[in-house]
């Protein structure tokens, strides 16, 4: 881990919360048609903490979404175990809410009705006032107050990913996964979504594990880095601490040497770990 330089003042501690989230020798592995198999992912350990957001690099082909899809309990491990608050990951549960790259919204439904869908299905115990409650704040949380009642196709990119995180949020989960959630906006509309998420996370705290390829963004939104080596047989490679306390400035961030060394180090670590062959 690189140490903050002595006149860097802001700094935190690792996050000190409980285990919440706890990856215990986790494999995963495919079977191939001539009996052999592809091992994806090799004995992952890997604790997280239940306000702590954590992001997963690495080369395309190192595992990433695999892992999050088996926390999600949308796939499940070769060997290994996953417990969330004490409990083993076996299926996937509303503890855990997944936001994908690709929107994955209903076209047939207006912004509203998307996260109203997830609210019925999810928070079956609140009355029909509650719910539309609790729709309302989220879609004002993500400042989408003029586009609820559009369909997803009248919507730009951007606004779609912030429909994805209002659905995911609204149910009020314990984890949050996000799977390249910034990956397919332009940079303009990524720099404004990472730092709209971030006010949410900073205001209501909760677990989150985010896949990423951009090292800037796994700084200015992680707790910690996590570094993987390349598949096939991917490892957990290193474990970056990320020294920033929240509410984070990222034009601030970025005058600070220490941004600098962390960044030079995660990118040395990825050079490395490249592979022609991937």
């Amino acid at each position: 881990m690189i140490k903050p330089t002595a006149n860097f003042a802001n700094v935190q501690t690792a996050n000190s919360s409980k285990e919440f989230l706890v990856i215990e020798n986790v494999t995963k592995a495919y079977p191939k048609p001539n009996g052999d198999e592809t091992v994806v992912l090799d004995d992952i350990n890997l604790t997280i903490g239940e306000n702590e957001y954590i992001s997963i690099i690495g080369h395309s082909g190192c595992g990433k979404s695999t892992l999050l899809k088996i926390v999600s309990g949308l796939e499940r491990a070769t060997s290994g175990s996953i417990w969330l608050d004490g409990r083993e990951i076996r299926k996937p549960g509303a503890e855990r809410m997944m936001v994908f790259q690709h929107y994955s919204l209903l076209p047939w439904l207006t912004v509203r009705e998307n996260i109203r869908l997830a609210v019925d299905e999810v928070l079956d115990h609140l009355t029909p006032a509650d719910k539309r409650r609790v729709v309302d704040e989220h879609i004002a949380m993500v400042n989408l107050n003029a586009a609820s009642e559009k369909y997803p196709d009248e919507l730009s990119g951007g606004m779609k990913q912030r429909v994805g995180i209002a659905r995911a949020l609204a149910i009020r989960p314990k984890m949050l996964l996000m799977d390249e959630p910034f990956g397919a906006l332009d940079a303009l509309t990524r720099g404004r979504l990472q730092r709209q998420v971030l006010d949410i996370w900073e205001n209501q705290r909760q677990a989150v594990m985010m896949v990423t390829h951009d090292v800037d963004e796994a700084l200015y939104m992680s707790d910690r880095i996590i570094m993987m080596t390349n598949g096939p047989h991917a490892k957990i490679g290193e474990i970056l601490e990320v020294p920033f306390s929240h509410p984070r400035n990222l034009k601030e961030l970025r005058e600070l040497p220490i941004y600098y060394e962390l960044r030079n180090h995660a990118l040395n670590f990825l050079d490395r770990n490249f592979s022609q062959d991937e």
